[in-house]
């Protein structure tokens, strides 16, 4: 089963107009680095003159890299190459996930050579970012556009400064380099090879502007003008920009405009104007940060004057950063019972309570808390983080020991928002990524198998390290992302063989209920309104039936058994016939002697047993045809016949859903949206009590056409029909999903959560 679904039907595809973009960018991209590679020789030897005890460490380096250099553009080309695949598959590869396979398709820890290697690439693929910013813009939307309307950004774009610094990364990795030596190898990258990049990128970006940018900036004009000049804002500033800020852009423009009447001539900034606390976010960042500033803040006033509360009698000062920070310090190591208990309430706001929290444990620093308050941007921070993990809580399958794992997080991310807000609005933040790995690996892991606990305990163990060296220095969040990912890569491997086997059994469950179907129709047509002797019926509802299904599993349908299968019941019904019209002295059954002692034989009977049966079912015809009822024989006791059992998996927990199609209330829009589903999609199934669960489509049956989903651990949770699927939309209990980010998703409900009402004063 492949992810992959008609890639070659997508939108603005063209395998022509691709291939010619990899010809002019993958040749000339390996070139450019082969003859940067000759020109190490001269750097090194020079690095040699000046290394006193290196030295020999860097002509050691000059031996190697002349001797391996074949091998290092063979590795380097390898990784573009793979990276191009993935697009052209409709699957763009990411650097993480580059990262996590690595060069041979291995998984072990990270070394520290191997992080500090890393960081080293990441800072090569920041300075072609900060080079090439506005080409590199517009060939992801070129090139996205001809491989089928794919979403690309620097970190998917084949070609990309991400990837090309995987592929310097791999290049180097099987070289005896010491770790010095490897940094200084990396840095002349960035010299002698960025230039040549650029002029690759603006000679691909030339060739590709005849045809194919029109269609995306066609799609783009019907946008309103506000949310394009924003659009193209976060793409100029942060190629990365998380999903959710794509889905506020146009929620950004009307709430802008809607301040900007309601507070005409108050001292409320518009998205232009960058409130305290936001100056030091780049450009699209520091909008965005500003227009959750101002949700905020409109939040807040619903709620002050719904509760009405009375100004403070004493003045208040703003806490510090410092003095934040320290408060945190303290939660951090020894949260107070009150907010583990809110971590578990899901009737209580967080964010509510860690302000609270807070502020009372500021006393610990001589600290009087009636006169303290909270800075606008520190509130806001809070807020965001407090709210971001009410809504991870609330709608992610997170309960138990999974749910009080994420939930020590979030002081240590309070932490983070206050030192970088920027992690709000980028993707690739460290901190993000932490929680979206460890979101993934807390999601439906209630520890059932000894896989799933071992995932936890080192869940657990990752949180007890954040918590207890997370100080201000945001590194950890990156060792600690890089270490747990390579873990979870081997966890996936693992899901993966659990949805084969998903698949297997729910396969082998719809041939049993195929094989089972067609035994009972031709069980039907033959003994409906007929009464036949007890031995007859009792041969046909048992061993018959077994045998029948049995040969239909085996052979199929139209398999020669079950023709001879049906033959024997239809000969068996005939003689019977004949016997009713008291035919004597005939040899019954003498022609199905063989078949039936088949049939007897393959529910248990040794051969004996089975030449009794037989016996039986000529005695009770020849009974019948003396018009001797006295006289019939029963069947010997026969064997407990035991079908097969539809493979059912013992970790799986079916959602429930509603009756037969025949009275199902649904859209056959949404039946045919499902039948074309392609294998891969995910989608969110919401319970009764809105708890939302990702459901992969891993299968669809060729005999029912049923949709079989699993969940994050490979397991099998619901199958079923299009028509049931349809009906689940139309009940609100199934969705698109929403993102395969956890932080993403999160935010996306924060910002519902926020979305300003008519009675603020701001249009909905």
């Amino acid at each position: 089963m492949s992810n992959v679904f008609n890639i070659a039907d997508r939108p603005g595809r063209d395998t022509r107009l691709l291939d010619q973009a990899r010809d002019a960018a993958i040749p000339p991209l390996v070139d450019a680095f082969a003859m940067a590679l000759g020109r190490f020789d001269d750097a090194l030897f020079d690095r040699a003159e000046r290394a006193g005890p290196s030295q020999m460490a860097f002509l050691d380096a000059m031996r190697e890299l002349r001797r391996r250099r074949e091998d290092i553009v063979v590795r380097f080309r390898a990784h573009l190459q793979r990276a191009w695949k993935a697009l052209q598959e409709g699957q763009p590869l990411s650097m993480e996930t580059a990262f996590a396979q690595g060069a041979d398709d291995t998984l072990t820890l990270v070394t520290d050579q191997e992080l500090e290697s890393r960081l080293a690439v990441r800072n090569l693929a920041s300075v072609i970012q900060r080079d090439c910013k506005p080409v590199l813009l517009r060939l992801d939307r070129r090139l996205g556009w001809i491989a089928g309307d794919v979403a690309l950004d620097s970190d998917l774009n084949p070609i990309g400064p991400e990837h090309i610094g995987v592929a310097v990364h791999q290049a180097f990795s099987a070289c005896d380099l010491t770790p010095e030596v490897r940094l200084v190898v990396i840095k002349l990258c960035e010299r002698d090879l960025v230039p040549a990049i650029a002029r690759i990128y603006a000679a691909l970006d030339q060739r590709l502007g005849g045809g194919t940018a029109p269609e995306p900036a066609a799609r783009r004009a019907s946008r309103p003008e506000a949310a394009r000049e924003l659009e193209d804002l976060i793409a100029d500033e942060e190629p990365g920009a998380p999903a959710w800020a794509a889905r506020f852009l146009n929620r950004m423009a009307g709430v802008n405009r809607g301040l900007q009447a309601a507070h005409a001539g108050a001292q409320s900034p518009g998205f232009g104007d960058v409130s305290p606390g936001y100056a030091s976010a780049p450009g699209a960042q520091g909008v965005l940060l500003e227009a959750l500033h101002h949700l905020l803040q409109e939040s807040r006033r619903g709620r002050d004057v719904q509760d009405e509360a009375p100004r403070p009698a004493h003045p208040q000062r703003e806490l510090s950063q410092r003095e934040m920070l320290s408060v945190l310090s303290l939660l951090q190591s020894a949260p107070s019972a009150t907010l583990r208990a809110a971590i578990g309430d899901t009737g209580e706001s967080l964010s509510q309570r860690l302000k609270n929290e807070v502020l009372s444990s500021a006393m610990q620093l001589g600290v009087d808390p009636a006169t303290a308050r909270l800075a606008p941007v520190d509130e806001d921070a809070i807020d965001l983080v407090g709210m971001l993990f009410d809504v991870m809580l609330d709608e992610r399958d997170l309960e138990g020991r999974p749910r009080e794992l994420i939930g020590r997080l979030v002081v240590p991310f309070v932490k983070v928002a206050l030192l970088d807000r920027r992690m709000f609005v980028q993707k690739t933040h460290p901190a993000r990524r932490l929680l979206n790995v460890l979101a993934e690996a807390c999601e439906g892991n209630n520890g059932e198998s000894a896989a799933e606990r071992t995932l936890l305990t080192k869940v657990e163990e990752v949180i007890d390290r954040l918590v207890a060296e997370f100080n201000e220095n945001l590194a950890i969040f990156l060792t600690l992302e890089e270490e747990f990912r390579a873990f979870l890569e081997q966890h996936r491997r693992r899901i993966e063989i659990a949805e084969r086997r998903a698949a297997e059994i729910q396969r082998g469950q719809e041939r049993l209920e195929a094989a089972r179907t067609r035994m009972a129709a031709e069980l039907d047509e033959r003994l409906a309104d007929r009464r036949v002797p007890q031995a007859i019926e009792d041969f046909l509802r048992q061993p018959w039936a077994h045998h029948v299904t049995m040969t239909v599993l085996r052979e199929g349908e139209e398999g020669e058994g079950l023709r001879e299968s049906l033959a024997l019941a239809d000969g068996l019904l005939e003689e019977l016939t004949e016997a009713q019209r008291h035919v004597i002295g005939k040899p019954w059954l003498q022609a199905w002697r063989p078949a039936l002692l088949k049939v007897f034989a393959s529910v248990g009977l040794n051969q004996d047993a089975a030449g009794g049966a037989v016996d039986a079912l000529h005695d009770t015809l020849q009974a019948v045809a003396a018009a001797r009822p006295d006289l019939e024989k029963a069947l010997p006791e026969l064997p407990q016949v035991v079908l097969p059992k539809p493979a059912v998996d013992e970790e799986a927990t079916p959602i429930q859903l509603v009756g037969g199609a025949d009275t199902l209330d649904f859209d056959h829009s949404d039946a045919d949206h499902f039948r074309g589903l392609p294998i891969g999609t995910w989608l969110d199934f919401i319970d009764k009590d809105n708890k939302v669960q990702a459901g992969k489509l891993s299968w669809v049956s060729p005999i029912s056409s049923r949709l079989l989903f699993v969940n994050r651990r490979g397991v099998r949770f619901c199958v079923a029909s299009p028509e049931e699927l349809a009906a689940m939309v139309r009940l609100g209990r199934l969705r698109t999903h929403q993102s395969e980010d956890a932080f993403d998703s999160a935010m996306q409900g924060v910002i519902e959560r926020l979305e300003p009402t008519p009675s603020a004063g701001i249009p909905s």
